[in-house]
């Protein structure tokens, strides 16, 4: 079995009349370290998709395996502390919390799993997100580029299995969106990690090792490419 297999998985929305396939018999594995785009217009399912793999959208039907492990055989705390532990999440829009200082936020998941932080580690994230000089600011004394590196470190902070971003750079303009993907994969690269990214742009797309096109909530495309540099 693969690192990451989704079998057969559907998710629909709603019933009768107002029913949606978001997702309609979704098949697919991704190797350990890869890198992946998910792309596709609004709407497609690629955001849905990407909320199934990371164990916060049960899917209607199929199966989600991540390195052997059936995701959703577990339920309620087993569930959250899989979500905590084996998957770090970056959405659009940072959620970071307004009154926590951004050590405090980056390590956030580790102490709800009432776990000791690993100091060496969060001062490995902090130089490598550029946030030393920062550590002690609250988010609204940051700014959106600055606010969405400290995303990246609470994702990365309890070493998760795999990295999943939800169009990471959407809320950023030009110059930061590609500072928080240079981030990304160097981060990839230092920490050996999966990492997969749903976007609607192209230029990110291409820098990944493998791009899946999802529409219609289907997969359309599946091409591994060689990358440059």
């Amino acid at each position: 079995m693969d690192f990451l297999e989704v079998q057969d998985v559907c998710k629909i929305y709603g019933k009768g009349e107002n029913q949606v396939t978001a997702l309609d018999h979704v098949s697919l594995s991704i190797e350990k370290g890869d890198f992946t785009a998910i792309i596709g217009s609004s709407g497609s399912g690629k955001s849905s998709l990407l909320h199934a793999i990371a164990g916060v959208d049960v899917p209607t039907s199929g199966k989600i395996y991540l390195e052997g492990q059936d995701v959703y055989a577990q339920t309620g705390e087993r569930l959250a502390v899989f979500r905590r532990r084996q998957v770090g999440l970056i959405y659009q829009f940072h959620n970071l919390i307004p009154t926590l200082n951004v050590e405090e936020n980056i390590t956030l998941p580790v102490l709800m799993d009432r776990r000791k932080v690993n100091r060496e580690r969060l001062n490995d994230l902090l130089d490598l997100l550029g946030l030393q000089e920062r550590k002690k600011h609250l988010p609204n004394q940051l700014s959106g580029g600055q606010q969405q590196r400290v995303a990246i470190g609470r994702a990365l902070m309890n070493a998760p299995a795999v990295m999943l971003a939800d169009e990471p750079t959407g809320a950023l303009d030009s110059r930061n969106g590609q500072e928080i993907i240079r981030l990304l994969k160097e981060s990839h690269k230092i920490y050996q990690q999966t990492l997969l990214i749903v976007t609607h742009d192209e230029n990110i797309a291409l820098q990944a090792d493998r791009i899946i096109t999802i529409s219609d909530g289907k997969v359309l495309r599946d091409e591994r490419q060689v990358v440059k540099g």
